[in-house]
């Protein structure tokens, strides 16, 4: 069986990382989250003041951009984690501001060519699993199985709310469906690598899957393109 690449690329909180942990882990994949990269890029921007709600100190971040290292480390538990230059960070990017800030950095284009490089670097040897925006259009083109994810945007707000209150933060329905929006309206419609579904991508709307049926169909895609 030859190893392929796997790119999962769609909208924000459709689950597109959960699909791409659980297939990496069941076929023995290592598994990238592009969108945490992007999210560490945004920490580094906060922890040194480089970002507000309205500004990015861009110069600052254009000096510096060189000097931040992304990887990803399989913890005790088999989960893939994000240390931003040698520091576990999965807990601090995984908050509203951070995720809203990610969605901001990505659109600047010397963020993306620095982080495409790395994300590129991580699959010459193939047997990876990817997960991000423009995963399968930019970063792997030339990708054996391309999935796009989507669902609606009251669901995806839904999901995210759910996971917000579970870990303790406050927030409100209206509040994260109107980032929902935001972030969809960013994503699709910025001059760098916009969402957009490859040609060849097989599309996945989940609104209405269950975490099981979603995970049996992305098997069996899968399975047919390293079996075939």
């Amino acid at each position: 069986m030859s190893k392929i690449i796997v790119a999962i690329d769609g909208f924000s909180s459709c689950g597109k990382s959960t699909m791409a942990k659980e297939l990496a882990s069941e076929v023995g994949y290592i598994y990238v989250d592009s969108g945490a990269m992007y999210r560490a890029v945004s920490l580094f921007c906060i922890q040194n003041g480089w970002m507000t709600q309205t500004v990015i100190n861009t110069d600052e971040l254009e000096k510096n951009i060189k000097s931040i290292h992304i990887e990803f480390k399989t913890n005790a538990e088999g989960k893939s984690e994000t240390y931003l230059n040698g520091k576990n960070v999965e807990t601090e990017i995984r908050t509203l501001e951070v995720a809203n800030g990610a969605s901001r950095v990505s659109t600047i284009g010397f963020v993306r060519h620095e982080l495409v490089r790395q994300q590129q670097l991580m699959g010459t040897k193939k047997g990876i699993v990817m997960d991000g925006r423009d995963i399968g259009t930019v970063v792997f083109p030339q990708a054996e199985l391309k999935i796009f994810v989507t669902a609606s945007p009251e669901t995806r707000a839904q999901r995210r709310l759910d996971e917000m209150t579970g870990k303790g933060e406050k927030a409100n329905f209206e509040e994260v469906l109107a980032n929902v929006k935001e972030r969809d309206d960013r994503d699709q419609n910025r001059t760098e690598s916009p969402l957009r579904k490859a040609e060849d991508a097989i599309v996945i709307d989940n609104s209405n899957l269950t975490r099981e049926e979603q995970r049996q169909i992305l098997r069996t895609l899968f399975d047919e393109k390293t079996f075939s």
